[in-house]
């Protein structure tokens, strides 16, 4: 009877051997029951029986295309790369997602030693001898599959393995050429795919591409210089495949050049921190620059014309456009560019920032920066107005000899012209500074609106367009309504009024110079845009909380003005505050 069992088994063996060898299975490992091995590439199920000691293939379950259903835990995993903040390595064809994430002071290592297997979970070792865990690519969507499901049935199962097989896996492209500025290589069945080469790549573009692999719906393939590429197959027609509208509801727009997208519920969708490429048509964009050159003008020098005219002593029309202009300042710099600022350092590209008050500091800073020159320029003007004050008036000879007389005669003058409200108000130099400064925060934020725009795709282009149109001509009307209150030269006015017209042309000129180059999702560029807008955010707020709210209410022509001008003056002041925060949705 031993001797039957023993032979029993011994040839049991051999079957189960032969049969291995003869179909070439490779990389096995048992879990559960389960014996999962290789087969030329792709995954074989065995199962053991319990009832004897004797193995058979599953007939039950066909064989699958997906690299990421093998269980044996491999040795080592290679090749390490990030998608957005995940990353990824290679361990032979099959790729790997790595459960960690790089902290601010270090990156991740590039590959990681000493797999080994815990239950069904599967962990390797990084260069310190740290334990992270790695899930094969499609892991997650295969479990929640079979969960819901249940064991796949073998009609089902050969569905899904023969649409498969119908599709030919990509797993290199060759043949690649160029198309004007655009690389395309060849695939199966004779596709061509646009290939995403990052707008940073310099040199000599490579002639082929291989270790294709998926990730989720789109294509990557290796370049021989190291780093993943986006391959975008075509259609017939040679356009790329219509983007699907989302399901959820998605919507986006641009803030300083960086896409901000939302959900239905108003939530924010994480966008991808690599360089996206986008449809510019760049000779609409060049003929535009004249639109918003005109627009620019037509608000800065329209108040400083109007008052050469019967404006010129002001009155209700030009209060009017005045206090229009101070509720644009506010609604610019509140709205606008600290929200838009807050908007930057709080981009997931960035990383999480250690001081979470970032905008509201340099915010701050641009308040102080806006005081401490105009507080400068007031201390020197009244000095200057006191050495002129004792120069030119001085003691008569016949009251020489009489100080206690000459002194009460002169010390009410020099009195009321050095502490006078009045006389500080109206001279030229200081109101020329208060101006000067309110411009200077104008210009950082109207030369990020010109990039802004050039580097919007097409797809909002038109609709950011028309916002800017609106913006450039309010801020307009609020600049030239200041400047044409200054006591100073034409010339001066229609040069400080010629600054503004242009900046924003400026600003589309440089962007569509940098247009291929330019990576909206940058760390350097977030914070180069996030520090101009938060530091114009502060100017902006000081000079129209300060210089043009408290003044013309608390200390100026409406501190004692009738009802007819004041109640027409505070409805255009509450007009522009909320129709620039209106354009504060998309601009």
């Amino acid at each position: 009877m031993r001797g039957s069992l023993l032979l029993l088994l011994t040839g049991a063996a051999l079957v189960h051997a032969q049969s291995l060898r003869t179909l070439s299975l490779t990389a096995c490992a048992t879990q559960s029951g389960v014996v999962n091995c290789l087969r030329d590439g792709t995954t074989v199920l065995w199962t053991t029986l319990s009832s004897a000691a004797t193995t058979v293939p599953s007939t039950t379950v066909a064989p699958s295309t997906t690299p990421a259903a093998v269980s044996a835990t491999p040795a080592a995993i290679t090749d390490c790369h990030m998608h957005g903040e995940t990353q990824f390595c290679f361990a032979g064809d099959a790729e790997y997602e790595v459960l960690t994430t790089a902290t601010a002071t270090e990156e991740l290592p590039s590959e990681y030693t000493g797999c080994h297997a815990h239950g069904a979970d599967m962990f390797c070792l990084d260069p310190q001898g740290e334990e992270v865990e790695i899930i094969a690519e499609g892991a997650h969507d295969e479990a929640s599959h079979e969960h819901a499901s249940g064991t796949s049935s073998p009609a089902v199962t050969s569905a899904v393995a023969t649409h498969a097989a119908d599709t030919p896996k990509v797993t290199a492209l060759s043949g690649c050429h160029m198309h004007e500025t655009q690389q395309f290589c060849m695939g199966p069945s004779a596709t061509e795919y646009l290939m995403k080469i990052p707008a940073t790549a310099t040199g000599e573009l490579p002639t082929q591409y291989t270790g294709c692999h998926a990730h989720g719906s789109q294509l990557f393939c290796m370049s021989p210089v190291g780093g993943e590429v986006l391959a975008q197959a075509q259609t017939a027609d040679g356009e790329e495949p219509a983007e699907e509208v989302s399901a959820d509801g998605v919507s986006c727009h641009f803030h300083a050049g960086v896409e901000h997208c939302v959900d239905q519920n108003g939530n924010t969708v994480e966008s991808t921190c690599e360089a996206v490429n986008r449809d510019y048509n760049i000779p609409l964009r060049i003929g535009l620059v004249f639109a918003i050159l005109a627009t620019s003008s037509l608000g800065v020098f329209g108040p400083i014309f109007l008052s050469l005219g019967r404006f010129k002593n002001g009155g209700i029309a030009m209060s009017i456009i005045k206090q229009f202009g101070t509720g644009v300042i506010i609604s610019t710099a509140l709205i606008h560019l600290f929200t838009h600022a807050e908007l930057m350092f709080a981009n997931h590209c960035l990383g999480g920032l250690k001081y979470e008050a970032t905008t509201a500091a340099i915010v701050m800073a641009g308040i102080v920066l806006s005081f401490v020159p105009e507080y400068v320029g007031a201390r020197i003007f009244l000095w200057r107005l006191s050495k002129h004050t004792t120069s030119v008036s001085p003691t008569p000879p016949e009251q020489s000899l009489d100080p206690k007389s000459a002194e009460a005669s002169e010390a009410p003058v020099s009195h009321h012209l050095i502490h006078s409200g009045d006389v500080h108000a109206q001279s030229p130099a200081l109101q020329k500074l208060k101006v000067t400064i309110m411009e200077a925060g104008i210009i950082f934020h109207s030369l990020l609106i010109g990039l802004t725009l050039v580097v919007a795709g097409d797809s909002g282009f038109i609709t950011l367009f028309i916002v800017i149109i609106f913006h450039q001509m309010f801020e307009g009307l609020a600049l030239g309504s200041r400047i044409s209150d200054l006591q100073v030269r034409m010339l001066e006015k229609l040069l400080m009024a010629t600054a503004f017209a242009i900046v924003t042309p400026v600003g589309m000129a440089i962007g569509i110079g940098v247009l291929n180059q330019f990576i909206g999702n940058d760390p350097s560029t977030i914070i180069a845009i996030g520090t101009l807008d938060a530091l114009s955010a502060g100017i902006l707020l000081y000079v129209g909380l300060v210089e043009m709210l408290a003044h013309d209410w608390m200390h100026g022509e409406l501190n004692k003005a009738p009802l007819r001008h004041v109640i027409p003056a505070a409805i255009s002041l509450i007009a522009g505050l909320v129709l620039m925060s209106v354009l504060g949705k998309w601009a």
